[in-house]
């Protein structure tokens, strides 16, 4: 009987023990009060924590809809689950058996994860464009497992009235290394800060108005807004033509959207101390003559993309040069002017005209030709008739981004020559904006030659 009470007494002074040196130390470190434009990411990164441990101390975070909010008091465990050491009076050691802890292998060891979240359907336009541009990537993942670099790649619909926080619920949005959208800007800000708090790589493809590359660092974005992409066409062209004479024609088109442009050109000119002239496409053949130095090479922009208004004005300078057969004439251009090639294709051969933009394919180079038989036998149907090839797209985003990662892991910044791959039709390299993340900064000129050529200047 004096046994078993004193092995009872043993017990029970081990459980008493047990509990107060539990009660002693808590298994969270701390009480954190989020603080403004903080975000999962940033603070478990701060504090020596994945995302995974911080999520893991505070269950709410997996509950649909949650959002990170200023003032909210969030746990803070420690580091790998590590407790500090009890006071030694306090302490009771039980050799346990412990589980391993599986380190996942860097991307660059292992498969890429890929996600679409794009309008992946036949209703409308944007859905038909998007499907082609997701059978570009899967065209590219096809091209690159033959030169050893795996992907797993999963696609979500995500239309222009689709909730994209209820696709992000999907358990395999959160294991990506990069997710490819989306679409419509009023997406982007969930998509976003998804890709911040669970470290994921974002390429934004298309145009958005969104502004959140300027504090993700984790976003890279394709799509350049039209004053960025002003600003870089007047620096080439002043490159280019600083020596040329300078004539902008206006076109008379109240619906032109190229004023900016023009007045962006007009500024550079005049800091530059750079005489230009200006003249109507309604003008008289004298007064449009006036306009041309017979002593310096003429370069002719208009302040519209329309083809009825290029119509008039090649017309014009045809005119012009029959009775002036010395006058040296170029003609700069717009993207637009990419889908009048066929019926400009002679005047602009003729005037030497360059067409900025920020992408161009050859429909006559042996790689475009390879590329629209392989997507004519892998899917039964051409490509859509558009100057830019949406299937053509894909694959170079997908090729670019995912070799770069396979490369680099994380520390892929998209910059020039990173990679080594020369683009059928979409050049990229980022630069970091401030910062935020990765900006598209690629552009080129598509160059018709007076000895009937097309070449492609890449800046």
């Amino acid at each position: 009987m004096k046994q078993i009470l004193k092995y009872f007494l043993f017990l029970t002074l081990f459980c008493f023990v047990a509990e107060s040196a539990s009660a002693q130390f808590s298994t969270f470190k701390e009480l954190h009060k989020v603080k403004r434009k903080e975000t999962i990411f940033g603070i478990a990164r701060d504090n020596r924590l994945t995302v995974q441990e911080l999520i893991n101390a505070n269950p709410e975070m997996n509950m649909p809809g949650y959002e990170l909010k200023k003032g909210d008091y969030i746990k803070i465990p420690y580091p790998n689950g590590q407790q500090p050491k009890a006071e030694p009076n306090a302490t009771v050691e039980i050799d346990m058996p412990t589980k391993p802890k599986v380190v996942e292998p860097d991307m660059r060891q292992r498969e890429i994860r890929v996600g679409i979240m794009l309008p992946l359907h036949s209703i409308n336009g944007d859905g038909k464009r998007m499907v082609e541009y997701y059978r570009g990537v899967l065209m590219a993942c096809d091209s690159l497992r033959k030169n050893g670099i795996s992907t797993d790649i999963r696609a979500w619909n995500v239309a222009e009235g689709t909730d994209i926080r209820e696709i992000l619920k999907d358990p395999h949005a959160a294991d990506r290394d990069v997710i490819f959208g989306p679409l419509y800007t009023k997406q982007v800000k969930p998509l976003s800060d998804f890709v911040e708090s669970h470290d994921i790589r974002l390429l934004i493809p298309f145009s958005i108005n969104a502004t959140d590359v300027y504090e993700n660092g984790n976003i890279f974005q394709v799509y350049q807004n039209g004053n960025t992409l002003n600003e870089a066409y007047v620096t080439r062209f002043y490159q280019r033509y600083k020596d040329h004479h300078t004539i902008i024609i206006d076109c008379n088109d109240t619906t032109s959207t190229k004023g900016g442009f023009t007045s962006a050109l007009r500024r550079r000119l005049e800091q530059s101390g750079i005489v230009y002239s200006i003249t109507n496409l309604k003008s008289g053949e004298e007064m449009f003559k006036k306009c041309f130095s017979t002593t310096q090479p003429n370069v002719v922009v208009l302040n519209t993309s329309r083809s009825q208004e290029l119509n008039v004005a090649f017309a014009k300078i045809n005119g012009l040069t029959m009775t002036k057969p010395d006058l040296q004439v170029t003609v700069f251009g717009y993207p637009e002017w990419l889908m009048y090639t066929r019926t400009h294709l002679d005047n602009f051969y003729k005037y030497d005209v360059c067409i900025p933009s920020t992408y161009y394919m050859n429909p006559l180079s042996q790689k475009a030709s390879r590329f629209a038989q392989k997507y004519r036998w892998n899917f039964h149907q051409d490509m859509q008739n558009y100057h830019r090839r949406y299937g053509v797209t894909g694959f170079d985003h997908a090729y670019f981004f995912i070799k770069g990662l396979h490369m680099y892991g994380k520390n892929f910044t998209g910059a020039s020559g990173m990679v080594g791959y020369t683009p059928i039709q979409t050049p990229l390299h980022f630069e970091r904006i401030g910062n935020g993340g990765m900006l598209n900064k690629a552009m080129l000129f598509v160059h018709y030659t007076k000895d009937h050529r097309i070449e492609t200047i890449n800046f």
